[in-house]
């Protein structure tokens, strides 16, 4: 883009916030990130999957480091637990490569390649307006800047959304995920469940509901962690214990005796219950803001495409940005890329949600070619990376 250096201002400094930030410098404009948070955000322990080819492109584009710890694995194993007894059942195999990594490692890998932007914690911003002159205008605490591009980064609740789509909310779902993080300890006395889970993902069906369950690296060299998620209708209202005690009733209820004993130890590294829900913006970018990751849409969990989509949204802006004349034609490229994924992720992850959670099937009666049928039928087309040949 010929002219004046380009200054893009990004609210938000997590996942999203940081992709962004390469995404400018990359192209050579000047990047500012505000983050409201004034701590580090590695502590967030939780486990996430990006596809394989995606991270090679990362890997390959200065996004993120070769040498930064994963956990791939080739295989997706579906499980459930027997009619009238407490133990699994293995219903299918199904090839499905997944390139597993802990969040605090993904968000610190970023932050260290967005080293050319200036990073600002502790900056919440309360306000984006447009600038009578063009661009726009930035608001944090006492703080006013003006930048050509104004990039909402900053999730569910974002400020910038308002200024491109002011109507969008998110839907609830009405049902719960529950995430956790457990040290590699929590397997011991269960070697079958730890071979299995070192060479495949699990999910483990049940009236209801579904469990996840995959490796991550540890948030320190050389270690690891067992990382699950758990969806199921929130706790009763006559339930009286935490939100987070309540995984503990669902597994005892509804798992195989031993993922229910690993699942039911209580040393987690992470717990956290979060209720479900989705939304996406029609258009993601009005000149001068554009929103990515969870501002522009928020999709089911079940599709694991939250990080994925914000490092997309990340490739498609240095693309933009190199090949347009100008900041509006960039964000008008984005739009017309970006747009239509969100609202795709969303459409499936409604489906995947109705299909896992609120009409799951009679997984017991179920084996590997009742498995694949039923993929298709929920997927109605749609492609998934989660989602490829039952072996078995």
């Amino acid at each position: 883009m010929a002219g004046a250096v380009l200054r893009i201002g990004v609210v938000g400094g997590s996942i999203a916030g940081c992709a962004m930030a390469i995404a400018g410098a990359r192209a050579g404009a000047e990047v500012t990130v505000h983050e409201r948070s004034d701590a580090a955000l590695e502590d967030r322990g939780f486990g996430i999957v990006v596809p394989p080819p995606l991270h090679t492109e990362l890997v390959a584009a200065g996004y993120l480091d070769a040498g930064m710890p994963t956990a791939p694995v080739r295989s997706r194993v579906w499980l459930t637990r027997e009619h009238g007894r407490p133990v699994a059942r293995e219903l299918a195999r199904q090839e499905s490569a997944v390139t597993p990594c802990h969040w605090g490692l993904l968000w610190r890998t970023l932050r260290a390649n967005a080293g050319a932007a200036t990073y600002h914690r502790g900056s919440p911003v309360t306000e984006v307006l447009r600038h009578p002159s063009g661009g726009a205008v930035l608001r944090a605490g006492d703080l006013e800047e003006h930048y050509d591009i104004v990039v909402g980064a900053d999730g569910p609740r974002s400020v910038t959304r308002a200024a491109v789509a002011p109507g969008v909310r998110p839907v609830p779902a009405g049902y719960a995920v529950w995430r956790g993080t457990l040290p590699l300890d929590a397997l011991a006395g269960h070697p079958r469940q730890e071979n299995l889970v070192r060479s495949a993902w699990i999910t483990l069906g049940f009236r209801g509901g579904h469990g996840v369950f995959y490796l991550i690296p540890g948030a320190t060299a050389g270690t690891g962690l067992l990382a699950y998620a758990v969806y199921a209708p929130p706790p009763p209202a006559s339930w009286s214990g935490g939100r987070e005690e309540y995984v503990r009733r669902i597994a005892e209820e509804h798992f195989p005796a031993d993922w229910a004993d690993i699942v039911g130890r209580g040393a987690h590294t992470s717990l956290a219950c979060h209720d479900v829900s989705d939304f996406h913006v029609p258009r993601v970018a009005r000149p001068p803001f554009l929103l990515a990751g969870d501002a522009a849409s928020i999709t089911r969990p079940h599709t694991a495409s939250g990080a994925t989509k914000a490092l997309q949204d990340a490739l498609c802006l240095e693309r933009a940005l190199r090949s347009a004349s100008s900041p509006a034609e960039a964000l008008h490229r984005y739009a017309d890329e970006r747009s239509g994924e969100g609202a795709r992720l969303v459409a499936l992850g409604r489906r995947l949600g109705y299909a896992m959670v609120e009409r799951t099937p009679d997984w017991a009666s179920m084996g590997a070619t009742e498995v694949a049928a039923w993929c298709r039928s929920t997927l109605d087309g749609a492609g998934s990376y989660l989602y490829g040949g039952v072996q078995r």
